[in-house]
């Protein structure tokens, strides 16, 4: 039997979802002594599947990762799943990410190029419901930020979840049918966000279109 004085203190439950192994296996060493490891995903729609069923009370991930992003697989869980907090940590500093991210549902945005240590206090506010972001992404909004506020009111998104789903498996190289049955949706809705999509960023063919998802980090080149 317990003492009277004695306290269980559990560690909070964590789930990462990035396709780099090396990575990954890192990221489990570092944060082994503070956190409760409950799953892993190489990529979003299994990551989606494993938060779900585990609904861990942090989850670490990339946006990066094939078959479904980590902005797009955040915003499907946020709806369901409130309580969970994210953090993003990922290669890609483009302002429209970082806004996305946060307007999906982060507390947090690091770099994999980012100190141990700038990783752990994120993670301590996300699980504060507070808001951190890296200053290597921008100094000047580490200077606005507000961590009671999320950052992504200071930027811009101008493509729509849905079109960010079909760009990206459009990237990948998968036709018409098969995003349509991915999405549970009509070959003829998938073209006309496959269209929609090109006019909006001015793009004529599904190769300028894959270029854009490559330097935008949307897909891996």
């Amino acid at each position: 039997m317990l003492g009277l004085g004695l306290r269980i203190v559990m560690n909070p439950t964590l789930v990462i979802g990035d396709d780099h192994t090396l990575f990954l296996d890192a990221l489990c060493k570092l944060l082994a002594s503070q956190y409760e490891l409950v799953g892993a995903a190489g990529n979003g729609r299994d990551l989606i599947k494993l938060v779900q069923e585990r609904r861990p009370d942090l989850v670490l991930l990339d946006i990066s990762m094939p078959v479904l992003n980590g902005i797009e697989a955040m915003r499907q869980l946020k709806k369901s799943m409130p309580e969970t907090q994210f953090v993003v940590v990922t290669q890609q500093t483009n302002r429209e990410y970082v806004a996305a991210a946060f307007q999906a549902g982060a507390k947090g945005y690091v770099l994999k190029s980012s100190a141990s240590s700038e990783l752990s206090t994120a993670m301590h506010l996300a699980l504060l419901g507070q808001y951190y972001v890296t200053p290597l992404v921008s100094v000047e909004l580490a200077t606005l930020l507000d961590p009671n506020n999320s950052p992504g009111k200071l930027f811009e998104v101008h493509l729509t979840s849905r079109k960010r789903e079909v760009l990206q498996l459009v990237a990948e190289g998968k036709s018409v049918k098969e995003i349509a049955f991915l999405l549970a949706i009509s070959t003829k809705t998938v073209e006309f966000h496959k269209t929609t999509i090109m006019d909006q960023l001015g793009l004529r063919t599904t190769a300028e279109l894959t270029r854009y998802a490559m330097e935008k980090g949307i897909v891996k080149s």
